[in-house]
């Protein structure tokens, strides 16, 4: 039974690499078809592996930030940031990584912030004369360092696993680690590959209007000023009490983000069917269907196995290397949130206790950080987004295949750094 269940996760993830299938969908038959016709477990068992909090929370937190999208709030406060550089090339990729942290950090989560703000980065960058690539490389990652905020729908998941396995309390410690991690790469690659020339060019062209702004002419005319209104600033100030509340009084985040949602809708600040059409409905099927194969896993003894697997190959000393390039191998084809680390960090206790002297926070920092460093591969949804949002088809295949050299060549240097650190 520990093997058949390993093998049905296995199938999984390898589904979720080759074929658009929604995983959490095999993920549930696979579990009800092992658990109750070859396991002998009772449909009852089955069924309470399903996350009814993480589902829950992940409904309310994603529902209010897409009334926050579709009613143009978050859309404003990235046109206000774009024109605070008033034109200087090498200041633009920097603004979008730290918008892409801020709002990706605030609730969104890193999808949501990439579809946001990489259509808009790449026609910027192509308007400009800022190279495509750099500019991918810091939006992918702005948004990607955010992902493990308390707040973002990523971070609620890897929250909610690390709790369940022993290491609640480090939701800050996870989104500092891979917020600096993403920082690292980030600006490292833009000093490596031209951004620190962009300083010294010539600065894009820049008109005054009648009212005596500065703008930037270069910039597509979606970036011009866009005021906010009244069902802007209600928004603002429902995302800021949400925060408040769950950082000074404890609330449930996700019980707070539908009274949220609710104060929006009758305010009449956002339209909540079309909000409930923009939630990420795949995403959070995806996540809650592999967390019941996964239950299902565990009470089958296969995460033991897995755990006595990666034991022979590892020591406590080169453990955290390891894990990082395992989870980010597979997380260039698979999603990170939905399937990889679901699938691995539930191994964090069993590796520690079979590894004498390996932490098993490191362990887990170390998943988290090599799962998402790879995430700005164009085979994943954040790399994809920007691939997308570039305005000249000639230039999807170079732009494809430097990303995609980046996202393998980040499995190696996120083993690298998580070893070193960690």
């Amino acid at each position: 039974m520990a093997i058949l269940s390993v093998c049905a996760l296995a199938l999984a993830v390898l589904v979720s690499c080759i074929s658009r299938l929604n995983v959490g969908v095999l993920a549930l038959a696979l579990a009800w078809v092992i658990g109750v016709y070859v396991g002998g477990m009772p449909i009852a068992t089955i069924i309470n592996g399903f996350p009814s909090q993480l589902f829950l929370t992940l409904t309310g937190v994603t529902l209010l930030f897409a009334l926050a999208e579709t009613n143009g709030t978050l859309e404003r406060i990235t046109h206000h940031a774009v024109r605070l550089c008033r034109g200087n090339r090498g200041t633009i990729p920097i603004m979008f990584f730290a918008l892409g942290a801020v709002l990706s950090s605030m609730g969104p989560g890193n999808i949501a912030t990439a579809a946001l703000l990489a259509p808009l980065a790449m026609v910027t960058a192509a308007r400009v004369g800022i190279p495509l690539f750099l500019m991918a490389i810091m939006v992918g990652n702005g948004a990607n360092s955010g992902a493990l905020s308390p707040f973002a729908p990523t971070g609620i998941i890897v929250n909610g696993i690390m709790a369940k396995n022993g290491l609640p309390g480090l939701e800050l410690q996870t989104y500092l680690y891979n917020l600096l991690a993403h920082a690292l790469v980030a600006f490292t690659g833009y000093a490596l590959f031209g951004g620190l020339k962009l300083f010294a060019g010539t600065p894009a062209p820049v008109a005054v209007s009648a009212a005596g702004a500065a703008e930037v002419e270069a910039l597509p005319d979606s970036v011009r000023v866009k005021a906010f209104d009244r069902r802007h600033w209600i928004t603002l100030a429902t995302i800021v009490a949400l925060v408040l509340s769950v950082i000074v009084w404890k609330v449930n985040i996700g019980m707070a983000a539908f009274a949220g949602a609710v104060v929006l809708v009758l305010s009449k600040s956002a339209d909540d069917g079309e909000a409930i059409k923009r939630m990420p409905w795949r995403v959070i099927v995806m996540v809650c269907g592999v967390t019941v194969l996964i239950a299902l896993v565990e009470r089958a003894q296969g995460i033991d196995l897995l755990v006595s697997m990666v034991a022979r190959m590892a020591s406590a000393t080169t453990v955290t290397g390891l894990v990082a390039l395992f989870t980010g191998i597979v997380s260039v084809y698979s999603s990170t949130s939905g399937v990889v680390l679901p699938a691995f960090l539930p191994m964090v206790p069993g590796l520690a206790a079979a590894l004498p002297g390996a932490s098993p926070i490191d362990i887990a920092t170390s998943m988290n950080v090599g799962g998402h460093l790879v995430d700005v591969s164009p085979l994943s949804t954040i790399g994809a987004l920007c691939l997308a949002g570039v305005p000249a088809a000639e230039e999807h295949r170079a732009l494809f295949n430097k990303l995609l050299a980046w996202g393998l060549s980040m499995a190696v240097v996120g083993a690298v750094l998580c070893f070193v650190l960690f």
